[in-house]
């Protein structure tokens, strides 16, 4: 579970562990939550644009990066989307290269950018320097700090389900992240602990992440601008300014296709009653190779699949807190 649904539940639930921990910025989060949400996904995840376009019906389909043959539609011929910009196309897995690792920062670099990955142990300076740059540049927006509060749970959350990191205790139907163990950790985190537990209303959740504006902080983050602030100051590499534009435009297209994505993720999670009682999409049962609903819930609870949702909000909450030890007043935005 790496897509928007998991990292949406991680932040969620790394609230409730900051909360625990007392640290102050949980009212800052809870005023700002949709920006807050989105910066917990596409705070990182920059290939979310459409795959190709479905030649029988004109509509963008599938994920930037998965490639596909045929149209999740109609079955018919498919047409390779690419995002326009300054007179040239640009692929899904072409922005995947150039902007990934400069938003994960621990990992996910192309290969011949790697040098420019921030150690583990860095990561609460790196995130620390952008907050206060975030004061300085953005004096009073609260909703840029919550942002990047969401950015930081997506970081943690990816490092450990991807062990990057350690600290999750999960093996699931064969691993701790794979594409078959993916749609038990999406339906369960959707239903299980998302509606049943927590009472999520998921579709005005994604919905509003999503048509949250852009933020100014992203660029400066993924140091796609020119070098300002305390980030130029403490992590002198990997600048380009060169990129400013097209990575502007590629957050923009990010929210745009994530509002068409929304409705169509909520469907295939929802649940289809059969006469041998309710049942996940046919779609989700072969990516799992053969797991009906039951088989997830099963597997799920023998794996202790909640508890591993737990290690990583307390994970995240962690990093909430060695930010604060280094930015202690991040809650209260400087004034405009």
């Amino acid at each position: 579970m790496s897509g928007v649904i998991g990292h949406t539940m991680y932040a969620i639930l790394a609230v409730d562990s900051a909360r625990k921990r007392k640290l102050p910025i949980v009212a800052l989060i809870e005023r700002n939550q949709p920006s807050y949400h989105c910066g917990a996904y596409l705070g990182c995840d920059v290939q979310t644009m459409p795959e190709a376009i479905c030649v029988d019906t004109g509509s963008e389909v599938g994920y930037g990066t998965a490639s596909m043959e045929k149209s999740p539609i109609t079955g018919g011929v498919i047409r390779l989307w690419s995002l326009e910009h300054g007179g040239k196309g640009y692929r899904p897995r072409e922005i995947h290269r150039l902007f990934y690792g400069r938003a994960h920062l621990v990992f996910g670099w192309r290969s011949e950018d790697r040098e420019h990955t921030v150690p583990w142990d860095h990561l609460a300076d790196y995130c620390a320097a952008v907050v206060k740059d975030c004061r300085r540049m953005h004096p009073g927006n609260e909703r840029a700090l919550a942002y990047l509060l969401g950015w930081i749970a997506h970081i943690v959350g990816d490092s450990l389900i991807k062990s990057v990191q350690p600290g999750v205790d999960l093996q699931l139907h064969g691993g701790k992240y794979t594409p078959a163990n993916r749609p038990i950790q999406d339906m369960i985190a959707f239903h299980e602990v998302g509606r049943r537990e927590l009472k999520l209303d998921w579709n005005k959740i994604l919905m509003e992440a999503a048509r949250t504006p852009v933020e100014d902080i992203q660029l400066h983050y993924m140091r796609a601008v020119a070098p300002s602030g305390a980030l130029a100051e403490e992590f002198t590499n990997a600048w380009n300014p060169n990129h400013e534009d097209l990575a502007r435009a590629v957050l923009k297209e990010n929210r745009r296709y994530q509002v068409i994505r929304t409705p169509r993720i909520i469907k295939q999670l929802e649940l289809i009653e059969t006469r041998h009682g309710w049942d996940c999409h046919p779609e989700l049962t072969r990516r799992s190779l053969g797991l009906h609903y039951p088989d997830m819930q099963k597997l799920a609870k023998q794996a202790n699949f909640r508890h591993a949702l737990w290690q990583i909000s307390e994970a995240i909450a962690k990093l909430f807190a060695e930010v604060l030890e280094r930015v202690p007043d991040l809650e209260r935005p400087s004034a405009r």
